[in-house]
């Protein structure tokens, strides 16, 4: 198997004035959607290649115990606020966020801005095969005109060398302007980071669980639970098995995490 890293890069030109706020080590980008989407369109205008993360308190409290996901974070273009709580602590910390930008909230909008301006899009996730081709017909049926180039649903294992570089090739001779990847925390965070040099796409972003629900296998948590913060509740009741554990450990982790951060920058100042 293979164990190539991340190589090294600095951050693109078109996130150089985004304003960013560290939370857990993380720099996280004091943006909305509107916003987001700029240094998205930006990315594909230049033909920088980077890449987006969509962050909820799972993946920063990941990063607080795996250096090669605080790195892939460290290492992207933007870290965009996925989660309420994240919202929520950098308030805490003085800024004026009105809203989360909210992976497949995200992948939404930018597929109706894709459809619009035209933009090539590479699909890389999903539980199976099948799943991913009911994602693509999502995608088309509530985009018209969006241009869907290809897509993989990889397995549920490490690839082998032989098997990313494969796969490197496909997405490379499709010439997609935008990957969406969705493949869970933090594997699609390493993934795009240590792709990154491989791919020629210019953005690549990581949405997580967007793949279930806009191919109709999961279904979202009602809008008033997503705004309260209450969006764990309604995951845990869809897969409590796989979830219930998760959040037990990490809201909790998180709330004291902050706390500490929070009280020694009141201290510093």
């Amino acid at each position: 198997m293979h164990s190539r890293q991340p190589e090294p890069h600095s951050a693109p030109a078109a996130a150089a004035d985004i304003p960013t706020r560290e939370i857990l080590g993380v720099p996280v980008a004091m943006v909305d959607y509107d916003r987001a989407i700029a240094v998205m369109d930006q990315l594909i205008d230049r033909r920088e290649r980077g890449y987006v993360c969509a962050a909820p308190v799972h993946a920063l409290m990941v990063a607080q115990d795996d250096p090669a996901m605080l790195a892939a974070l460290r290492g992207s273009t933007m870290v965009v606020p996925d989660g309420m709580p994240v919202v929520w602590a950098a308030n805490l910390l003085g800024e004026r966020l009105g809203d989360r930008v909210y992976g497949p909230e995200l992948m939404l909008r930018y597929s109706q801005h894709s459809a619009a301006r035209g933009h090539r899009i590479w699909l890389y996730g999903g539980r199976d095969q099948g799943s991913l081709v009911q994602l693509a017909l999502s995608l088309r049926r509530n985009h018209p005109g969006i241009s869907v180039v290809g897509g993989y649903s990889p397995p549920f294992r490490p690839l082998e060398e032989d098997e990313e570089s494969a796969i490197a090739r496909q997405i490379n001779e499709a010439r997609p302007d935008v990957l969406w990847v969705g493949i869970g925390v933090p594997k699609q965070e390493k993934w795009m980071a240590r792709m990154r040099a491989r791919l020629d796409v210019p953005v690549m972003c990581g949405v997580g669980a967007a793949f279930d629900f806009h191919a109709g296998r999961v279904s979202m948590a009602p809008a008033w639970m997503q705004e309260r913060g209450l969006e764990w509740i309604y995951r845990t009741w869809q897969e409590p098995r796989r979830l219930l554990g998760r959040y037990l450990t990490t809201n909790p982790r998180f709330v004291a995490a902050f706390a500490r951060q929070y009280l020694a920058e009141r201290r510093r100042r």
